[in-house]
């Protein structure tokens, strides 16, 4: 395996690299991994950094009365990391934190490796409070949240710099969480005026934020930054940084990065509007085509697309696929899902019903359920159409009762739809079961409330795998959607500044969703299955050569690192 020194560092509260080790939430973690697993592929000379997150974020079962109960995931470090001899110390102002990191190595496609380090709280050293600051992904009160954020940004920096990279060229903050890394950065360069130290060490540093939700953006009072955060430390927080008498982990990295950019050009839009001031630029998100792309797909695309993994924007030749070697390849990895759905106790599916996919975090603003809201209709198009099915997967927020309620209105719309809708919730979403989604269904739909998703990636690792998208016209899908031919919309386009207001338009976006699917969708997929397939190989062509890692890291490199 081939290594060489690290010029740059990722910084990420979770990150998302292998199936057996549950250290990420959802979408912000598997793009961290597939960002790092680019790297090591394009050969980059990249190390990250993230928690260990001992206990995951959770593990999701339902109850009988399908209520969510979040359960501590369990896996072996030992098996899959390894100890490294770095130990440091986190002199705070409540206590000294001892900080030791594992390490697992990412292999690229050609046997370069890039290290990820884990930081771990969990050793004998450590007060029982602090032993379990790297157990919970997210997890405790602000001041849990306030002292794992410290560990990632100051104490992951002590871990790099005890490891011997002293000649680190660029920092990435991936989301506002490592945002104290500045503050070691400045205590490293001994300036004594706040404003020349955040200056010159941002010119180091790459900012990238993922979210327009007010929930997104971390905040810490004065007065617990006061208990914790010692002098040597604070001395360097700028006013700019506070909102409201409180620090904003976002405005602390905003004021600093020579480099920010949102991760899609509509998210850059609505980020500048929340930031004010700020230059802002856009590098729109991707996903590892390696990783996202089914058996059935990689044996198909290895025929046809010679180099394909490393160079994704050879799908934009997948045109010269034959229709029905794409269909067949759909067919077999929809086999799989059913499969997999059919060996639980809900109702069994069928492999030639019409399936729609829709796997995601169940939080009000997402609107997982709309598909759900006129029943009498969806009954009626089933009968119609020969048969419908419909998957969900997801968790929601622990203590987020409107999430919980969104997975028990599913149950209940199970039960209503029957016999002639099938409609299943497959539980503890994860990387092994979005694999099989994202490349066993028919159909991927997502409809957020606008301007809420900042990108959204589910629906490009569904574009690997042929799947069209059916999605309001918000974060990736302005940029990827081409109407009947990589997928289609719902509802119309909005300027950035009116999304920002209440644009009440739930029920516009339910009644289009519903003549999409009764005038668009259902029929090409039952009466024009030519046309059907070759709305696949355009989902390929166009979508999946674009929005996959290898092209977003390429514009990393150009725009921030180099």
């Amino acid at each position: 395996m081939k290594k060489q020194p690290a010029q740059i560092a990722y910084f990420s509260m979770e990150v998302g690299l292998d199936g057996r080790m549950p250290t990420y939430a959802g979408g912000l973690g598997i793009l961290a991994g597939d960002t790092l697993k680019t790297c090591a592929d394009l050969e980059l000379p990249v190390v990250g950094v993230t928690l260990l997150n001992e206990r995951g974020y959770f593990r999701q079962k339902l109850d009988a009365q399908h209520n969510q109960v979040e359960e501590p995931e369990n896996w072996s470090k030992e098996e899959l990391l390894s100890l490294t001899p770095a130990k440091v110390t986190l002199k705070l102002t409540t206590r000294s934190l001892q900080i030791r990191a594992w390490q697992y190595l990412v292999e690229g496609t050609r046997g370069f490796t890039v290290p990820v380090y884990f930081l771990d709280t969990n050793f004998g050293e450590n007060d029982s409070y602090a032993r379990q600051l790297t157990s919970y992904l997210y997890g405790g009160n602000n001041e849990y949240r306030l002292y794992q954020e410290l560990i990632l940004g100051i104490g992951g920096l002590k871990i790099l710099r005890a490891l011997g990279y002293h000649s680190l060229h660029r920092y990435h903050l991936n989301e506002g969480h490592s945002a104290f890394l500045l503050m070691e950065l400045c205590r490293e360069a001994r300036l004594k005026t706040a404003v020349i130290a955040r200056r010159q060490v941002g010119q180091s540093c790459v900012f990238t934020t993922h979210t327009p939700l007010p929930g997104g953006h971390d905040r810490f009072s004065k007065k617990l930054l006061q208990t914790v955060v010692p002098k040597m430390y604070s001395r360097f927080f700028l006013t700019a940084d506070f909102d409201k008498g409180q620090l904003n982990t976002t405005r602390l990295a905003l004021n600093s990065a020579f480099f920010v950019n949102g991760v899609a050009q509509r998210h850059r839009q609505v980020t500048k509007k929340l930031f004010p001031g700020h230059h802002i630029e856009a590098i729109t998100n991707g996903v590892h085509s390696r990783t996202w792309t089914s058996p059935d797909f990689q044996r198909l695309f290895d025929r046809y697309l010679h180099g394909w993994e490393t160079n994704p924007s050879a799908l934009r030749y997948a045109l010269g696929i034959p229709n029905q070697e794409i269909w067949e390849a759909h067919q077999e990895s929809k086999r799989r899902l059913i499969d997999e759905v059919n060996r639980g106790e809900q109702p069994h599916l069928t492999y030639k019903d019409f399936t729609i996919g829709i796997a995601r975090r169940f939080a009000p603003y997402k609107r997982s359920t709309l598909i759900l809201s006129q029943p009498d209709r969806l009954r009626r198009l089933a009968v119609k159409y020969g048969g419908l099915q419909i998957i969900f997967a997801g968790k929601a927020f622990p203590t987020d009762m409107r999430g919980e309620g969104l997975i028990k209105e599913v149950f209940a719309a199970q039960k209503e739809l029957a016999p002639e809708v099938k409609v299943i919730f497959l539980e503890n979403y994860d990387i092994r079961l979005a694999k099989l989604l994202t490349s066993g269904v028919d159909l991927w739909l997502n409809n957020p409330l606008r301007p809420f998703e900042a990108s959204g990636t589910s629906g490009m690792k569904a574009a690997h795998n042929g799947i069209p998208q059916c999605s309001t016209l918000d974060g990736w899908w302005l940029e990827g959607h081409l109407e009947g031919v990589t997928g289609w919309t719902i509802g119309k386009q909005i300027p950035t500044e009116d999304l920002l207001e209440d644009s009440q338009e739930e029920q516009e976006t339910e009644e289009d969703l519903y003549t999409k699917l009764e005038k668009k969708i259902l029929p090409t997929f039952c009466d024009e299955p030519e046309k059907w397939q070759d709305i696949m190989r355009h989902t390929i062509a166009f979508n999946a050569s674009f929005f996959n890692t290898t092209r977003m890291v390429q514009q990393y490199l150009v725009d921030a690192y180099y």
